[in-house]
């Protein structure tokens, strides 16, 4: 992400230009000395060198927006102290100020009212869309569709830059196991290679080939590092992990993030090792800036730096800062203990000033590279906001990502898809005709009631009669605030109304699970199952008609148990975002044939939480027969999942036949398998390859996703599919985070999900 000049001059000139960490030479293939000069470099240093330590302090401040900027200023209290420090150039950044004409009138105090005029760099949370919502990215990660994901991630950004944003906090890349953890729905799930390729996807949306034009913006890869492994599944808790996992699960979609040039990193809340991450000079400053070389820089999450006191780490505020930036963490988010502290820290000796240089440097090197010193009201132009925001290009593009992540799960006798004349359908659940609830959380910048209804999805298609019945009220997000209950979710009155319109229908459309607000941070269920009385109301439909079609909306992996033994179709259609009710529609009435798969393990009940596919083998893996006891198993569940990871079905078949494996070096590796469309329609399958390393000198999981290829193919079409094992596929690190490969056997499945069962062996000398 350097800005580099390239000068063929001679050293001893380039040494009065510019100072030796500004450049460094290199042989070009003509044997000429060339001289790389980071000529944003330059500009920080020039620019630090005219800092007073107060304002370097400054850029190290990010407040949330705290006040109406078309109102008057703030003339007391909490909000008129942090109005002075912007007017003094003591604030770096806000996040949570949006609109045009919002963000100018902040940027033009930074710019025109301060002694620097450096410019504010403007976060956002656009996690999953801005005013267009696209599916929650859990939903997006089940379309396995890296080019799909990076479209609506760029979108996004367009949409959000237009609104003045210029930097957003995303990709959450924490992997997770645990469905009970409400932000599963803002990652890519369980699986690190996946997860990888995504977090790189959505990298490349947000910030594109150019960071400096204006429909672009700085990405965020978080939270580093643990954030998906809290105990017990609640949120916030305490992560405990061995280095194996550390370095095999968490870290690698960071690092691919980080290789694909994101430009700012934000801590976790949770402790690693005992020591809370935003204190934790192992993560940011040996692995993120050291091993890594990342440039960038790091920003806390909201408020952890003070939390670290409430970790029992940190004894006051003060302490709590000299902690993070001695850890590494650059920028504090709403702590206000870097703006207050960190100036007598420095004059006491207990921080070294130059710490405080390096932070400045690299956030001013990001405000740089964003092009707000060349323009800081770049972004600001009401006329493109009206324009871009809500076009049809990126309603579009929403409807296509979440047309893509639906995942079909069951469909016994062919029920779906619907037939589109001459059928009575009954749609039955409140959440069929919800507005708001398909916008999952994390979308704080969209209004309430703009979703499509699956009823207005099915409206739309005029062929056939149409019944609504909500049946039920569903748990909403308010309800985790009792003084906010307004619905009586156990009420059953509308049972009998439900029951009449699916007897006098030939087929039922039943859409439950939970409510948009039930997942996302702060979050975390118990309890997975369908919300409120919805289970009852699904069982006592079955009794009247039990030809049914579940579409599930939720966040999360769910038990649905009982439904997969007595439902004869099911849909996996998450909370999809803005045209969520059109996306809908079109797979249940066939004019899209469903080709997502699971990006999470679905248990068959709670108690199988954590439950993921990559597991260890353990040395009691297997039933030994004859009634023992003395195994790794469950006494009342079977261990095999619901639904494995990488699972779903489409409205036609696909078969595997013809592996080969040919070991071309100890290096390099190239699977082939055949692909062949074996039903009546046209559909796309994600093949997918997964390797095991059959004896290590670290333990390895029964088998891992190595390889995947999203093909589309005709009916009776069939296709070579050609897989190569690198360097990069073959090993693993050791728990000393050194990535090794080994010689030994390895053992490679290909199929449609990670239950496949076509094998074959090779062996690395």
């Amino acid at each position: 992400m350097k800005n580099i000049l390239l000068l063929l001059i001679s050293s001893s000139l380039l040494v009065g230009l510019v100072s030796c960490e500004d450049a460094h030479a290199r042989s070009s293939d003509e044997g000429t000395s060339v001289i790389e000069v980071d000529s944003i470099g330059i500009k920080v240093n020039a620019l630090l060198a005219r800092m007073t330590l107060e304002e370097k302090i400054g850029q190290m401040n990010q407040y949330n927006g705290f006040w109406d900027v078309t109102g008057p200023a703030p003339s007391e209290g909490d909000a008129a102290n942090k109005y002075e420090h912007l007017k003094k150039g003591m604030v770096g950044s806000m996040l949570n100020v949006r609109g045009v004409k919002e963000v100018r009138e902040v940027q033009k105090i930074a710019v025109e009212e301060t002694r620097l005029g450096i410019p504010l760099i403007i976060g956002f949370d656009v996690i999953h869309g801005y005013k267009t919502i696209s599916p929650i990215p859990l939903a997006e990660a089940a379309s396995w569709d890296l080019e799909a994901i990076k479209l609506s991630a760029q979108v996004a950004a367009e949409e959000a830059a237009a609104s003045g944003i210029n930097w957003t906090f995303a990709p959450m890349v924490d992997i997770s196991r645990d469905a009970r953890w409400g932000r599963v729905m803002e990652g890519a799930g369980e699986d690190p290679y996946l997860a990888s390729l995504i977090a790189v996807a959505r990298v490349q949306g947000f910030q594109g080939d150019d960071l400096s034009l204006a429909n672009t913006i700085a990405a965020c890869a978080k939270h580093f590092v643990g954030y998906g492994f809290p105990v017990a599944g609640k949120d916030y808790n305490t992560v405990d992990v061995g280095t194996s996992t550390l370095y095999n699960v968490l870290l690698p979609p960071f690092k691919a993030a980080e290789e694909a040039g994101v430009r700012t990193f934000m801590n976790a809340f949770n402790e690693l090792n005992g020591i809370p991450a935003t204190g934790s000079a192992f993560l940011q400053r040996d692995i993120l800036k050291g091993e890594w070389d990342f440039d960038g820089f790091m920003v806390t999450d909201w408020g952890s730096i003070n939390e670290m006191i409430a970790h029992r780490y940190a004894k006051n505020r003060r302490q709590a800062a000299e902690f993070a930036i001695n850890a590494g963490a650059d920028m504090d988010m709403e702590s206000y203990a870097y703006v207050n502290e960190l100036v007598s820290l420095v004059q006491e000796g207990r921080v070294d000033e130059s710490l405080i240089d390096d932070a400045v440097k690299r956030i001013l090197r990001v405000k740089y590279e964003l092009g707000l010193f060349d323009d800081p009201y770049k972004y600001l132009d009401e006329t493109v906001e009206k324009e871009v925001i809500g076009s049809q290009r990126i309603m579009d593009a929403a409807l296509d990502m979440a047309i893509k992540s639906i995942v079909l799960l069951k469909n016994e006798n062919n029920l779906l898809p619907l037939k589109k004349n001459g059928q009575k359908i009954a749609l039955i659940g409140a959440l069929a005709n919800d507005k708001t609830s398909p916008l999952g959380s994390w979308r704080i910048a969209a209004d309430d009631e703009t979703a499509v209804t699956v009823l207005e999805g099915m409206q739309a298609y005029k062929g056939n009669t149409l019944t609504y019945e909500k049946g039920a009220d569903v748990v909403t997000g308010e309800t985790l605030f009792p003084k906010e209950l307004t619905l009586n979710v156990s009420d059953k009155s509308g049972f009998s109304s439900a029951v009449t319109a699916a007897k006098n229908a030939d087929v039922v459309v039943m859409v439950l699970g939970e409510h948009g607000l039930n997942s996302g941070e702060g979050r975390s269920r118990s309890e997975i199952g369908l919300t409120g009385v919805q289970q009852e109301l699904l069982e006592t439909v079955y009794k009247a008609n039990k030809n049914i079609v579940l579409v599930l909306n939720n966040g999360r992996p769910l038990t649905i148990e009982w439904a997969d033994e007595h439902i004869p179709a099911i849909v996996e259609g998450w909370h999809l975002g803005t045209q969520s009710g059109h996306a809908i529609a079109q797979v249940l009435y066939g004019d899209y044939n469903p080709s997502g798969k699971l990006p999470m393990t679905f248990p068959k009940n709670v108690g199988q939480v954590p439950i993921y596919y990559n597991h260890k083998s353990t040395g009691r893996p297997l039933d030994p027969g004859q009634g023992e006891v003395f195994w790794s198993h469950y006494t009342d569940v079977s261990n095999a999942p619901l639904y494995p990871f990488g699972y779903g079905l489409s409205y036609t078949t696909f078969g595997y036949s013809d592996l080969k494996v040919d070991v071309v070096s100890n290096d390099k590796v190239t699977v082939s398998v055949k692909l062949t469309n074996t039903g009546d329609v046209k559909g796309k399958e994600v093949a997918q390859l997964y390797l095991r390393d059959e004896f290590a000198s670290v333990t390895r999981p029964v088998r891992e996703l190595k390889g995947f290829e999203l093909v589309e193919l005709n009916p009776k079409e069939s296709k070579i599919i050609e897989f190569t094992l690198t360097h990069a596929e073959l090993g693993f690190y050791d728990n000393n985070g050194k990535y090794i490969v080994e010689p030994g056997t390895f053992s490679v499945f290909v199929g449609g999900s990670s239950d496949a069962t076509l094998t074959s062996k090779f062996d690395l000398k």
